[in-house]
């Protein structure tokens, strides 16, 4: 293939994304690896399990003190822990006993799933997924007087619990596991240091604690408002509305799948992020600009970032001539002259064709293109 470096392309192929899970952040970056991006995996949070803990105990003594109307199960892996824990402590028959004897509810199929591997079955679950929806059939059966057993997802649920006390409920709320920060920060912060050098196309997201211990780590580094500026630059996609509030809060501008699935999230990322590419045709080839490399033909060529720089420069001036001082301001690292002029032939070998970049004597470097030959996600801009 042209130039040494060419490679038959997916949909991802050239571009690189974060991965800030820590459950099933195996599963994720499979997927957008299997769609060829490169991944960069910085584990936001970790999780807690409280089998142990005197509060969840605490808690599952609540439910099984009295009569509870109905429980709430918002995830499969926190109602099979809270069976799993009771269980052990000897309390797993009484406990399945009062969730069956009331109303029980399921957030989604995940929890529905854990609900009926511990021998129940579920009374209702919202077609949305989402606990809006949830909290609105509660409220539309009248909950004042009740008991309410409110099984959380790793944080409090303020909103929705608050809003079932207000209506007179007595509400149990069963911490069944919580977030921390990673035990090793290390990797998350080199995963913001990408973002924040432009090595990154994307940031993917499947929990709001995640999304909140990316903020407090960039303040940890002194670089919050840096972090949040180069967040509103890329592509931030969120597994669902919960995950994304926290940096919906901030002003960071958000997408999400049409369903909360981790293959649905990495779907909205292989439509998402080619969709933001420029395209032009450049002295009868196609280039498209990826986040770390250029796709001639169809065929993804891999760019170091000064010749990358370079391009992006080039093509932003849409035909026009570049001087190698304003290239040399484009470059990362900055440097002498000669550096703009190692960056431009590094930049002509990658991309297997010396006449894409035009040298024009005294005055700089163009792209060999017609200035009104661009497109952005297949639109002329």
């Amino acid at each position: 293939m042209a130039g040494g470096g060419a490679a038959a392309a997916g949909p991802l192929a050239g571009f690189t994304v974060g991965v800030t899970a820590a459950r099933r952040a195996e599963e994720l970056v499979a997927l957008l690896e299997r769609k060829g991006a490169a991944v960069l995996h910085g584990p936001a949070i970790r999780i807690v399990p409280l089998h142990d803990d005197a509060k969840l105990l605490e808690a599952t003594e609540l439910v099984l003190a009295r009569q509870v109307d109905a429980v709430v199960a918002t995830t499969g892996i926190g109602f099979r822990g809270w069976v799993e824990a009771a269980e052990g402590w000897g309390l797993g028959d009484r406990l399945l006993t009062a969730l069956g004897d009331g109303l029980l509810l399921a957030r989604g199929p995940k929890a529905r799933g854990a609900v009926r591997a511990a021998g129940l079955v579920e009374d209702w679950s919202p077609s949305s997924e989402s606990n809006a929806e949830l909290l609105e059939h509660l409220l539309g059966l009248g909950v004042a007087g009740k008991r309410i057993a409110v099984q959380l997802h790793g944080i409090p649920l303020p909103e929705f619990t608050g809003a079932l006390r207000e209506a007179g409920a007595e509400v149990v709320e069963v911490p069944v596991y919580r977030w921390t920060g990673p035990a090793d920060p290390g990797p998350l912060e080199r995963l913001l240091e990408g973002v924040l050098s432009g090595q990154v196309d994307a940031m993917t997201f499947t929990s709001a604690p995640a999304a909140a211990s990316v903020l407090e780590t960039a303040r940890q580094m002194g670089r919050y408002e840096e972090v949040l500026a180069a967040l509103r630059r890329v592509l931030v996609v969120c597994v669902g509305a919960i995950a994304a509030g926290p940096l919906v809060a901030v002003g960071v501008p958000v997408v999400q799948p049409g369903r909360a699935r981790m293959g649905a999230l990495a779907r909205e990322v292989v439509v998402e992020l080619p969709a933001r590419a420029v395209r032009v045709p450049v002295e009868g080839r196609e280039i498209e600009l990826r986040g770390q490399g250029v796709l001639v033909d169809g065929e993804l060529r891999p760019v170091a970032p000064a010749p990358m720089a370079v391009l992006r420069a080039l093509v932003e001036a849409r035909g026009r001539v570049v001087s190698r001082k304003e290239l040399l301001a484009a470059l990362p690292g900055g440097g002498e002259e000669h550096a703009v002029e190692t960056a431009v032939g590094r930049l002509r070998t990658a991309l297997g064709d010396p006449g894409v970049v035009a040298t024009v004597v005294k005055r700089g470097y163009r792209l060999a293109v017609e200035p009104s030959r661009f497109e952005c996600g297949g639109v002329a801009v």
